[in-house]
C-alpha cells in the first residue's frame, strides 16, 4: 500500500494545498500532526514517521515547507519517501525555488501536477521531462497541450526524443564480463565472481522494440594483458629479463607491471625480476598483496552469454539485423601470493 493523501505545509503547519488520493483517512487528522512533531521535537525523539492513533505521518522538509502523506495501512514507506523526494524535484524543475511562495502563485500547476504524479495512493509519471510535455507553466499561468494518451501505451520515455530519424538503421552491441578471482599460492580458488554487462549503441529511427540473442565462435586469445607483482616499498635497483613482452617497475604504485600484447591459451611466459632490498622486516610489515592480472578475449564470454540474432518490431516495419560488431570478455584477476 501507498499513500492515502498528500498535504504541503507551512512552516507553522497550515495546509496550503492537499491531495485526497483514497479517501480511507479524513483530511482533518493533518490537524494532529504538527502538535506532534512539536511534542517529539521537545522530547528528542524527532522521527521521519509520526503516528496519531491509527493514522501515520510520513513527512519530509524542504526550505520552509513540510511535504506529509498520511495513511493508516502498512505503506511500503521507502515507496512513500521516494515518492515524496521525487515530487520535490518535479517542483523545483517547474518552478525553480521551491518555497511557500511559490505554492501559492501556482496552485492550478501543483494540482495539475498532484493529479499526474500519483493515482489511488500509488506514483505514476514522476518524469519531469515526460510532464512537461503535456503541463507547460509561462508566468505562473498553467498551458495544456493537446490531448495525449498515457506514456505507458504510447511507450514514451524521457530519454528519447520524438521524430528521431537515421539515413541507416545499425546497432552495435558489446557484451563486457569482468571475472574477479582469488586464488591462494597452493592454486585453490578462495573467491570467484563474474560481473557482466551488454551495452548497446543504438541508431535506430523512431521507437522501435528490441530482442536479442546470439552465438559467436569462441577464441582462446588473450589481448593487453597486463600483470602487476607487488613489491616492498624499500626495493630498489631492478633488473628484468621477459621471455615475451616488457616489464617496468612503477614505484609510487610499488609493483612491477608485465605487459603482454597477445597470450595465446596454453601457453607459458617466463619473467624474471631483481631487486635490492635494504630491509627484511620491511616485507612482513607490509605482508604480501595479491598479484593483479587484467587481460580482454575477444568473442568469448565465461558465463557463456551469447547473442543470437536481432530483430526490431515497429509498425513502419524494420528489418531484422543480421549481425553485431563485436563480443568482448574483459577479466580481472587477483592471485594471492600467500
Amino acid at each position: 500500500m501507498s499513500a492515502s493523501a498528500v498535504f504541503i505545509l507551512d512552516v507553522k503547519g497550515k495546509p496550503l494545498i492537499s491531495r485526497n488520493y483514497k479517501g480511507d483517512v479524513a483530511m482533518s487528522k493533518i490537524e494532529h500532526f504538527m502538535p506532534l512533531l512539536v511534542q517529539r521535537e521537545e522530547e528528542g525523539a524527532l522521527a521521519p514517521l509520526l503516528s496519531h492513533g491509527e493514522v501515520h505521518f510520513l513527512w519530509i522538509k524542504h526550505s520552509n515547507l513540510y511535504l506529509v502523506a498520511t495513511t493508516s495501512k502498512n505503506a511500503n514507506a521507502s515507496l512513500v519517501y521516494s515518492f515524496l523526494y521525487k515530487t520535490i524535484e518535479v517542483f523545483c524543475e517547474y518552478f525553480k525555488e521551491l518555497e511557500e511562495e511559490s505554492i501559492r502563485d501556482n496552485f492550478v500547476i501543483v494540482y495539475e501536477l498532484l493529479d499526474e504524479l500519483m493515482d489511488f495512493g500509488f506514483p505514476q509519471t514522476t518524469d519531469s521531462k515526460i510532464l512537461q510535455e503535456y503541463i507547460t507553466q509561462q508566468s505562473n499561468k498553467l498551458e495544456t497541450g493537446k490531448s495525449r494518451v498515457p506514456p505507458t501505451v504510447t511507450n514514451a520515455v524521457s530519454w528519447r526524443s520524438e521524430g528521431i530519424k537515421y539515413k541507416k538503421n545499425e546497432v552495435f552491441i558489446d557484451v563486457i564480463e569482468s571475472v574477479n578471482l582469488l586464488v591462494n599460492a597452493n592454486g585453490s580458488v578462495l573467491l570467484s565472481e563474474i560481473v557482466g554487462t551488454i551495452k548497446l549503441k543504438v541508431f535506430l529511427s523512431g521507437m522501435p522494440e528490441l530482442e536479442a540473442k546470439g552465438q559467436f565462435k569462441k577464441q582462446s586469445v588473450a589481448n593487453g594483458v597486463e600483470i602487476a607483482v607487488p613489491v616492498p616499498s624499500d626495493a630498489d635497483s631492478p633488473r628484468f629479463k621477459t621471455s615475451v613482452g616488457s616489464a617496468k617497475y612503477v614505484p609510487e604504485r610499488n609493483v612491477v607491471i608485465w605487459s603482454i600484447k597477445s597470450f595465446p591459451g596454453g601457453k607459458e611466459y617466463l619473467m624474471r625480476a631483481h631487486f635490492g632490498l635494504p630491509s627484511v622486516e620491511k616485507e612482513e610489515v607490509e605482508g604480501r598483496p595479491p598479484i593483479g592480472v587484467k587481460f580482454e578475449i575477444p568473442y568469448f564470454t565465461v558465463s557463456g552469454i551469447q547473442v543470437r540474432y536481432m530483430k526490431i518490431i515497429e509498425k513502419s516495419g524494420y528489418q531484422a539485423l543480421p549481425w553485431v560488431r563485436y563480443i568482448t570478455q574483459s577479466g580481472d584477476y587477483q592471485l594471492r601470493t600467500s
